[in-house]
């Protein structure tokens, strides 16, 4: 396995360009199963969890090919398999995304209970429900789900809570039934408005996405067609943490503004300055940062990707914060590896109580998620000494060259390759 070395670093300096949205191309993937013609996809970050999506495309039948550094061709496959190999399915959570478009698509879909980043339980019965709403006879046996169809029918249905995965299973399964389907207390994240967009250049007819109320007027087939992914609001909002938490200058480019409201409003509440443009984000940082309270929610709130970062920030802000998670019951293991480094942290049930002004050390500590890990990248760069981060497997998954970035911006990184 690699690990990252990260040593203190003086104020983060300069411009960094944001990839695509790591939470939007892996369904846009996933959504061109369904598809009758090739669909070329713009702006792909080179992340491993996309290649692992490319790897089950492939395994399902499909052709999958980088036709550029960020460009990716999927064109159909002759014969569509309907179980994607368990070995992959275990690496990603969002293989489950592949069910609505297999069970639409080819009437019949079989997956291992999907793996991922281990932030909570994050059961998959709402994709399941919806899946039987819209007539699929649905089962879970021995540590699999299957769902067979002899053709979906529309029909109205309500999530208890508005999750993203949910919401977006169900639209594509919706996209090729009979009638029309109303999904009601949706998902409203931009990623999902990312993914009617495409269903709708597919020759789909989706509306509504963005709003709490969805229609998916089905139709017969798809055709194909090219799209660029959104850029990653959760990566720009990374950068904007550590070019505050190093009393930094940077201009973040390529983002859309009104995806990063909820976290702009926090850096701002805690002392630094952010101006907006069309887009990107000039973030700034001259004085001590205060401590802010935070509580995760479904967007427009304030995103659960980004509550480990920001509890680095709190970790040395001045003041005591109060950091609830509403979204994933799990999602606190990295306050064990902050402590590591000397952070003060208590937590209680669903909430995190961050003592600031902490005078963080270098240490060996380990990424026990995707954002965990990026989260102990920014809490090394204030960090007195070499800070070693182990399990950067998880950072792969989801941010592209965050290394070569954060070199950019005079950060003191390096990947260290092989066994240790």
């Amino acid at each position: 396995m690699d690990k990252l070395v990260v040593n203190k670093s003086g104020p983060l300096t300069g411009e960094v360009i944001i990839s695509g949205a790591k939470n939007s191309v892996l369904k846009l993937m996933a959504a061109s199963i369904m598809a009758n013609e090739t669909c070329v996809i713009e702006n792909v970050p080179n992340l491993q969890d996309v290649r692992v999506m490319a790897d089950i495309l492939r395994a399902l039948g499909m052709s999958v090919e980088w036709v550029e550094s960020n460009v990716i061709e999927i064109t159909p496959a002759e014969q569509l398999e309907i179980e994607p190999p368990y070995d992959l399915v275990q690496l990603m959570r969002a293989s489950i995304v592949t069910m609505g478009p297999l069970i639409a698509k080819a009437g019949h879909a079989r997956l291992a209970q999907p793996g991922g980043c281990a932030i909570g339980e994050r059961k998959i019965d709402l994709h399941l429900k919806g899946f039987a709403a819209l007539g699929a006879d649905v089962k879970q046996t021995h540590g699999y789900v299957e769902g067979i169809s002899n053709g979906l029918v529309g029909t109205t249905i309500y999530l208890d809570f508005p999750s993203v995965g949910a919401t977006e299973n169900i639209m594509m399964a919706a996209t090729l039934a009979e009638g029309t389907t109303i999904i009601e207390n949706a998902a409203k994240e931009p990623e999902l408005v990312d993914l009617a967009n495409f269903i709708n250049k597919l020759g789909g007819n989706v509306k509504g996405a963005g709003t709490d109320t969805i229609r998916i007027k089905g139709v017969k087939s798809l055709g194909g067609t090219r799209h660029a992914v959104l850029p990653d609001r959760i990566e720009a909002g990374t950068f904007m943490v550590a070019a505050a938490i190093t009393g930094g200058d940077v201009m973040i480019k390529n983002v859309m503004p009104n995806h990063l409201k909820a976290m702009t409003a926090k850096l701002i509440e805690s002392g630094a300055e952010v101006e907006v443009f069309d887009d990107a984000v000039h973030v700034k940082a001259t004085t001590p940062l205060k401590a802010v309270d935070i509580k995760t929610l479904p967007f427009p709130g304030f995103p659960t990707d980004m509550q480990a970062q920001f509890m680095a920030l709190n970790a040395v802000a001045e003041g005591t914060s109060t950091i609830t998670e509403t979204i994933f019951e799990n999602r606190f293991m990295h306050a064990t590896e902050f402590a590591l480094m000397g952070a003060n942290i208590k937590v209680e049930g669903h909430s995190a109580i961050v003592q600031g002004c902490s005078e963080l050390e270098g240490a060996n500590v380990k990424a026990t998620d995707l954002r965990a890990g990026a989260a102990l990248v920014i809490a090394a760069l204030v960090a007195d000494g070499p800070t070693t981060i182990h399990n950067i497997y998880h950072i792969d998954r989801g941010y592209d060259r965050f290394e070569e970035k954060l070199m950019k911006l005079g950060v003191s990184i390096e990947r260290i390759v092989g066994k240790y």
